[in-house]
């Protein structure tokens, strides 16, 4: 079927109301939805109605490539001074005893343990501290681009920006521009959680504010530079939150174009203060993904973290919206598992992850953190899977 053949359907099911087919009339006119379209998908919208838009939208994109990159994490601390709600992974400097504190020496050893491996990024966020300073990541971006100018530094929220220029008594810009002049390529998309305040209060009320984050991206993408953005769904919010979210994100892009990929981020409950709220359904991910695929019009890319839904949800996700499922990870980071996350010890071989894109007919493509291809795996034949060699037998007549 053709791509836009299963959109056709859609528009000719009588039982379908008016209004859904307007909006997948606009999803094949390439014409983008409103704020009310986009709370009526997540209150009216069937997940098989959902699937067919996102996957339409999808495949126009990038037809059957699914990205990921190899990457590895360096968690400075998970110390915190701030008091989240929903994060299982920082502990608050009274609990010390129960944290890491890692020194610039520790993490330049931690880069040197990957000297000889084909990664192309190092992923760094971790908790606020007073010692985790201005000075201190610059010179740590600075060394780690010394001892390897080939690898992409992606690292700290705004919500730790946001900290260090504070204390430095400067502004966004011209941090910024320090933390990229010491070697910062690119910013990761997360301290997002829900940015109205009418939640975010609730969740994460001393930290940055949404339009404070928005603000950080807007100047990074000033200087040309790149990043990604997140949101931290299925805990507290309606779904007019999550679209008025989506909304800003969708604003800022039109305005500076910096954003790459989006990530939803599924609240996990385990060891956190907000454990008695339940947790999304898997169902209610893969709608979650859908709608974001078919509101941010102007995102390339929708990624789904495999270490914090699980693999097969993963799977199941690249047929509604996701185009990435990030990164080999190598069990270096600790954030999903301290939340709960099916995978405990989220490491995955580069042969794993492309079997797994395979299985379900997508064409894996190794990326680097700006979308380079790096290796087209799909009709790659790994080494120790080399096939047999035949040799000729002499015929006797």
């Amino acid at each position: 079927m053709q791509n836009s053949d299963s959109l056709q359907v859609l528009l000719n099911d009588p039982n379908l109301s008016a209004d859904l087919k307007d909006i997948a009339q606009k999803v094949l006119n390439l014409q983008r939805i409103s704020f009310d379209e986009g709370v009526l998908l997540y209150e009216k919208a069937e997940l098989g109605y959902l699937g067919t838009l996102a996957n339409y939208i999808r495949n126009a994109k990038h037809g059957d490539k699914t990205y990921f990159n190899r990457n590895f994490h360096i968690e400075p601390t998970n110390l915190c001074v701030y008091d989240c709600k929903f994060c299982s992974y920082s502990r608050l400097i009274k609990q010390r005893g129960e944290g890491w504190e890692y020194t610039m020496d520790e993490m330049l050893d931690m880069v040197k343990k990957y000297d000889n491996e084909p990664v192309t990024e190092v992923h760094i966020v971790g908790g606020v501290l007073p010692q985790y300073d201005l000075p201190f990541y610059t010179q740590l971006f600075t060394i780690i681009k010394r001892h390897r100018p080939d690898l992409h530094v992606k690292a700290l929220t705004p919500v730790e920006y946001h900290y260090i220029f504070k204390k430095a008594k400067i502004d966004y810009a011209t941090g910024m521009q320090l933390m990229k002049d010491a070697g910062l390529e690119s910013m990761p998309g997360g301290g997002a959680e829900i940015f109205h305040p009418e939640v975010r209060d609730l969740i994460a009320k001393d930290k940055c504010t949404g339009d404070q984050w928005l603000q950080i991206h807007e100047e990074w993408h000033k200087l040309g530079m790149r990043s990604n953005a997140t949101m931290l769904y299925g805990h507290i919010e309606k779904y007019w939150h999550r679209v008025d979210h989506m909304e800003r994100l969708r604003q800022l892009q039109n305005k500076t174009g910096g954003f790459q990929t989006f990530i939803p981020l599924k609240f996990r409950n385990q060891d956190n203060q907000m454990s008695n709220v339940p947790e999304s359904t898997v169902l209610e991910d893969l709608r979650n993904y859908a709608i974001a695929r078919i509101y941010l019009d102007n995102f390339d890319h929708i990624k789904a973290y495999w270490a914090m839904i699980s693999r097969n949800t993963a799977q199941l996700s690249l047929n509604f919206g996701v185009d990435d499922i990030d990164g080999t990870l190598d069990d270096t980071t600790k954030i999903y598992s301290m939340a709960g996350a099916e995978e405990q010890h989220p490491a995955m071989s580069t042969k794993e992850l492309v079997e797994l894109i395979k299985q379900v007919g997508r064409h894996p493509i190794e990326r680097d953190t700006l979308y380079n291809v790096v290796t087209d795996f799909k009709d790659h034949v790994f080494a120790e899977e080399a096939k047999p060699k035949f040799y000729k037998l002499p015929v006797v007549n």
